[in-house]
């Protein structure tokens, strides 16, 4: 059994819908039950990063299972956890928007990242003190000794085990190409670790929520009952998943290791997650760590 974490960058808004709604927004995405915290269920995961992995039918069902029909043949070789959200775009009054994080979001990191045998500079993250945050030593979102998200104002500190935290982000989970190269600078710079409580208040309640309608083709007014409000993790978003994989199941021959080297071989660098892919929802940067 060999597991690595997988990183998926949100480079546009992402709804991956819950199904059901029990409040105002008409399609929420998916949350935790305890935390609130948005996440992707794996099954879903798993079913994006199947059906874009560019291969043959019979390395598809060997990796990933086989069809409906045939699923009591034999078990997949790939296990696929849930994504967790890591980093939260937030509004900020200073540097546009900070990347938030909290000691509960870098402690899961940690322990997943220990069960892929992984080190992080943060197996025990020190929560911040209601009210205050943490900042990195050349953050830009300062002002006059706090940092103002949204409409809410923190008390900031500085440290140089920030600057570990937020570069080890930026060296080991955004992606590697050219063109992140602005952002891996950028969460070196506005990085901000906050209390949980403060954290699960933004990622419920800053979330992008907007009002969709389907026109009548002749008129072009709302067509009857037509009229839904639709909400989505906003773009900048960071989430993990624990991928596991296992020897192939079907006979092959490869095991864990040769299929977690296909598997980060074969899927591509980038892949739509969730719904609403016509409309430009779901663009996800892959990381592999």
């Amino acid at each position: 059994m060999k597991t690595s974490l997988l990183f998926l960058y949100a480079e546009s808004a992402l709804h991956v819908g819950a199904g059901k709604s029990l409040s105002a927004v008409d399609l929420p995405i998916q949350r935790e039950r305890t935390t609130d915290f948005p996440n992707i269920q794996g099954s879903g995961l798993k079913g994006a990063l199947r059906s874009q992995t560019p291969a043959e039918p019979n390395d598809i069902f060997a990796v990933f299972g086989p069809d409906t029909d045939k699923a009591g043949d034999y078990a997949g070789a790939l296990s696929v956890g849930e994504a967790h959200l890591v980093l939260f775009p937030v509004r900020s009054l200073r540097g546009v928007f900070a990347y938030a994080t909290s000691a509960l979001a870098l402690a899961r990191l940690a322990r997943e990242a220990a069960a892929a045998e992984q080190a992080v500079p943060f197996s025990n993250p020190a929560a911040p003190a209601p009210k205050t945050c943490q900042i990195t030593t050349s953050s830009e979102l300062g002002v006059s000794g706090s940092v103002v998200l949204e409409e809410f104002a923190f008390a900031a500190s500085s440290s140089a085990g920030t600057d570990m935290i937020a570069q080890w982000f930026a060296t080991n989970a955004l992606p590697p190409g050219e063109e992140y190269s602005f952002w891996r600078e950028k969460v070196k710079k506005s990085l901000v670790i906050l209390p949980d409580d403060d954290f699960r208040d933004f990622v419920l309640h800053s979330t992008e929520v907007t009002t969709r309608v389907r026109l009548e083709p002749d008129s072009k007014t709302v067509a009857q009952g037509a009229l839904w409000t639709q909400e989505a993790l906003p773009a900048d978003s960071l989430l993990v998943s624990a991928i596991t994989a296992r020897r192939l199941r079907n006979g092959g021959s490869m095991d864990a290791s040769d299929v977690m080297d296909w598997v980060q071989q074969t899927i591509p660098a980038r892949i739509q997650v969730g719904g609403d892919e016509t409309t430009g929802l779901g663009n996800c940067a892959l990381r592999w760590l």
